[in-house]
């Protein structure tokens, strides 16, 4: 292990916050823990509080010996964003919608204009909201199916729940009602008159009730439909052709949907297809019959179809079969047409159907490797698909596409400001030998005339690796700052995902949790032994999921990574799961086991981050958190960081940070969430010895 250079650790250096131990007994299948820092869970407490300054007022101190590159960074990363954006305007009813930002503003404005020309009206300007305000999320209006009228919902506080209001399009006004307390997720009834949303449990947060809001009545909001189970949650969703209500119970592994009548929403609701454990499905509203992706005797999934009045699984036909190489992802259903997005060999790709016809085709693209999906479709009756495309080398597009003829129309391509050109960069799909044989995917990029294999690259490498979600190949022009000081990047793509299909899920949880982490390790040992880098010049990130890897590499492997970045790190596996009241508990069981059984207790223990730390020298890292995430509790990472301060045997750095005043997905400006980006790419930098 590289410990620090005397110019980075002196007798004058800031002393590391020490977090005095209160032992706490932890007892489950005749084993015991003692847990030290177990009093960090006291939210709000003076002690925690002081705490966590204490680590923000240390991790400033050590950050400023890079804190001029990371003001550098942060005018170059933004220097390279057009300032005033109008996002590609997408056709609903008589209006076209779109999302703009406004030269240095923060946040963005919700706009539309009428089709065939019009004023362009301003729907929402969410830096007003956002006014001072220490965060802000407000996601796009649900339009009322009227278009006089806007139901938008408001986080002002990182733990994701939402306030909805209403704003009166005619007239302009906010509507002296509001919801308190939602999900966010909500659709608008037929009638233009009821809001269906959901809310959560305020300690579990599980979303479990869907209620309906009827505007401008004195009625209490009703309650449509509660889901018992802990193990799942509920959603709402407009169905294609806008007929039904979908309410969608889901859990990891099961699905369950209702139909309610969208111009009947305080009627009877219809199971579509009752839960039966491990069938998950999709249904997909074609009109004259539904077609529900599903993986029935499909572990890829299948396509099926079946008859509007009788819905259950017996009358599901195959549209599509099922395939042992290719995973059927996500459809939709247009009136004329069906799109299909599926993966094959870690790539993405779409899949265009004529229903009348029969005949199909695929998109087809140049890169390596790419991501495309479809975009901002809300027209049953087209001809032309949106979609987005976008890969290491090629900034976010926006096209729309014939259906009928294949015709690809491109709209928009992000602007990146400065001397940026595709050409100048190369991406590569590499496939690496993992212990036990299997290939796992691998995307790099980096800039053309690097030499590759030196042995002294500076590499960064990014992973997830958990709950079947594919870390896909996207375009980052911040990443153009590491890349144009001479970094390689690489995105593994571990078991644990979805990229090579749902047996690449299922290699990746459970009593196969560990795949993920000896692929990370072993991707890691390839790039060294193939003279791509060496430990001396490696750096590893993963968030959320993706920080449970790195808490693992970390106790596993220190000596293979110079620096690690823990984003929101869940990394006390065991006493959270064990923890019903918490969020990521019961409905977690199909990812991680249930520890009340001893198998799966004794399986997370073995590799549980927080439970694993032990004497010896670790890499340099950088952790985060935020004191209101929802997601991964701010003591997670925090009780982490003392137990590694007490037990490591290095002079390596550890900063923590927390963010006082967000969750789980950080900062919620557009510029402010940059600002600790940079400052993780300075800190890289510092190790590498780059200096600006």
């Amino acid at each position: 292990m590289l410990l620090l250079t005397p110019c980075m650790v002196s007798a004058a250096a800031p002393v590391p916050p020490s977090a005095h131990k209160q032992p706490q007994l932890l007892e489950k299948h005749n084993i015991s823990r003692t847990d030290d820092y177990y009093w960090l869970r006291n939210r709000g407490s003076k002690e925690v509080l002081d705490y966590l300054k204490a680590e923000n007022s240390y991790s400033r101190k050590i950050l400023s010996a890079s804190s001029r590159t990371a003001r550098k960074l942060f005018e170059e990363i933004k220097g390279r964003m057009q300032k005033d954006i109008s996002g590609v305007p997408f056709k609903y009813g008589e209006y076209f919608y779109n999302t703009a930002y406004k030269k240095d503003k923060e946040y963005p404005v919700y706009r539309r204009h009428k089709n065939g020309g019009g004023k362009l009206e301003t729907l929402l300007d969410v830096n007003e909201i956002a006014a001072g305000k220490k965060f802000c999320h407000v996601p796009f209006p649900e339009i009322r199916p009227d278009h006089k009228m806007i139901a938008y919902a408001v986080d002002t506080g990182g733990r994701r729940f939402y306030d909805i209001y209403f704003k009166d399009l005619e007239t302009g006004k906010i509507l002296n009602e509001s919801i308190k307390n939602t999900t966010g997720n909500m659709v608008w009834a037929q009638d233009s008159r009821t809001l269906l949303y959901v809310v959560q449990d305020p300690e579990t947060l599980r979303s479990n009730r869907v209620m309906a809001h009827v505007v401008g009545s004195a009625v209490e909001d009703k309650e449509i439909y509660y889901e018992p189970d802990e193990t799942f949650e509920v959603s709402v969703a407009p169905s294609d052709t806008d007929r039904y209500i979908f309410i969608v119970s889901g859990a990891s592994l099961t699905t369950e949907y209702r139909l309610l009548d969208a111009k009947n929403p305080l009627g009877e609701m219809k199971v579509f297809q009752p839960r039966k454990t491990g069938l998950e499905y999709d249904v997909f509203d074609g009109g004259d019959r539904f077609f529900v992706l599903n993986n029935d005797k499909a572990k890829n999934f299948r396509l099926s179809e079946c008859p509007t009045d009788n819905t259950g699984m017996e009358n599901w036909k195959d549209y599509i079969p099922p395939s042992e190489d290719t995973m059927l992802e996500s459809a939709d259903v247009y009136e004329k047409y069906l799109t299909v997005t599926e993966r094959k060999d870690a790539q993405s790709r779409m899949r265009i159907y004529n229903r009348e016809t029969g005949k199909d085709f695929y998109l087809e693209f140049n890169d390596p490797a790419y991501i495309v999906e479809t975009g901002d479709n809300y027209e049953y009756s087209t001809d032309f698909l949106r979609i987005e495309y976008e890969s290491m080398t090629t900034p976010a597009t926006v096209y729309d596409v014939n259906m009928d003829t294949g015709e690809l129309i491109m709209r928009k391509q992000q602007q990146v400001l400065g001397n940026f050109s595709p050409e100048n960069y190369i991406s590569e799909r590499l496939w690496v030998p993992a212990r036990d044989g299997v290939k796992i995917p691998v995307t790099i990029v980096y800039k053309k005339g690097l030499e590759l294999y030196s042995g002294k690259n500076p590499l960064f490498q990014y992973a997830y690796g958990s709950y079947g979600y594919s870390s896909d190949p996207y375009f980052s022009s911040s990443r153009l700052s590491l890349l144009d000081r001479g970094f390689i990047y690489a995105i593994a793509h571990i078991r644990g995902g979805s990229e090579m299909g749902r047996q690449w899920y299922d290699d990746g949880k459970l009593l196969k949790k560990k795949n993920t982490f000896n692929d990370f390790i072993d991707v890691t040992k390839w790039f060294i032994e193939n003279k791509y880098t060496s430990p001396e010049h490696i750096y590893a990130e993963g968030g959320s999921a993706g920080g449970l890897l790195m808490g693992v590499i970390a106790n596993e492997e220190p000596e293979l990574y110079k620096g690690i970045i823990a984003d929101v790190p869940f990394v006390d596996v065991v006493t959270t799961m064990l923890d019903e009241k918490l969020p990521l508990t019961t409905a977690e069981y199909d990812e991680w086991g249930n520890p009340n059984e001893k198998e799966y207790f004794e399986y997370m223990l073995s590799y549980s981050p927080y439970d694993n730390v032990k004497a010896q020298a670790y890499p340099n890292m950088y952790i985060t958190t935020g004191l209101n995430d929802s997601q991964v509790q701010y003591w997670e990472p925090a009780k982490w960081t003392a137990k590694l301060r007490a037990m490591k045997t290095d002079s390596n750095i550890i900063v923590f940070e927390t963010e006082m005043s967000s969750g789980h997905g950080g900062r919620s400006g557009r510029f402010d969430s940059l600002k600790q980006l940079a400052s993780q790419f300075a800190f890289i930098l510092r190790l590498e010895g780059i200096k600006e």
